[in-house]
């Protein structure tokens, strides 16, 4: 091999040395360009997917938490309820009135129990109630014994006495229903709706006798089942005949709804009550444990 041949090799020789040292550099660049950027892409991607994965996870458990506590919290509420529901029917008015007067939050936790079972029954009897007293002159004064949230006084134009074991409102009077603070013969109208709770329930009705003028309507709405004799509640027609003894008359019964019972009596003009009347005993209305 010449000179000349000699230098040709060593040029080509160069020339392809710099071609494959320029090839591996460009992929280089291509990749230190390249993977960093997708590696930020796939880790904002992972990280996004962690962070709504996580909020998720989160809110999920979050829910599952809640609706755990709120369905402890209302097991809590409803055993409560049905303590205080049967303390109620198992103790005198007077009792009953001490033991709220001592702690009254107690009277709201029975409260928002009782309106939870009310809510599901088809109709309430205070509705038909504040109906019928609709239908007469609203300068009829009307007593409510065992008022709850006062809802009768609240949707009637005629005077109310609202009367319970605890006022939670100025309008409410809290007292021993069988002794209120109410004017003899005072009053028009006497309502007992699904209040005849105490072991000493006929001295409420006795009260009511009191504070109603001659010619004064008694009416007087009951869960079904306490008067059903066939099931240990008291015949509804001893019941009658016990406030008829009293000094009243029964105007009507309605049995219809499935849920309660309601009477309408009426005070007799001249009133003279048999001392020695034979009240059937109430069934109390006793919710069953869970």
């Amino acid at each position: 091999m010449d000179a000349s041949s000699k230098g040709k090799n060593r040029r080509r020789g160069k020339k392809r040395r710099k071609a494959s040292n320029n090839q591996p550099l460009e992929a280089s660049v291509d990749a230190s360009e390249q993977t960093p950027s997708s590696s930020v892409s796939v880790s904002v991607s992972v990280s996004k997917r962690r962070k709504l994965g996580g909020a998720t996870s989160t809110s999920s458990g979050g829910n599952k938490s809640t609706s755990f506590l709120d369905k402890m919290r209302a097991r809590l509420s409803g055993g409560h309820f049905r303590m205080l529901n049967e303390k109620l029917y198992t103790c005198s008015g007077k009792d009953a009135f001490d033991y709220f007067k001592e702690d009254p939050e107690l009277f709201s936790v029975y409260h928002t129990g009782y309106r939870e079972q009310m809510s599901h029954w088809p109709e309430q009897p205070v509705n038909i109630i504040i109906k019928w007293l609709k239908s007469r002159n609203t300068s009829l004064t009307v007593a409510d014994f065992g008022c709850g949230d006062a809802k009768l006084a609240k949707s009637v134009k005629n005077k109310v006495f609202s009367i319970d074991l605890v006022s939670k409102d100025p309008s409410v009077i809290a007292c021993d229903m069988s002794q209120t603070p109410l004017e003899s013969s005072s009053v028009d109208v006497a309502v007992f709706c699904l209040s005849l709770m105490g072991t000493n329930y006929p001295s409420y009705i006795t009260e009511a006798n009191r504070v109603l003028k001659p010619g004064g309507w008694l009416l007087i709405a009951e869960v079904k089942s306490r008067f059903d004799p066939n099931n240990g509640g008291a015949d509804p027609e001893k019941f009658s005949e016990a406030v008829k003894n009293l000094g009243f008359s029964l105007v009507s019964k309605d049995m219809n709804n499935k849920m309660f019972i309601l009477f309408y009596f009426r005070k007799k003009e001249r009133s003279v009550s048999d001392r020695n009347i034979s009240w059937p005993e109430l069934k109390p209305c006793i919710y069953k444990r869970r």
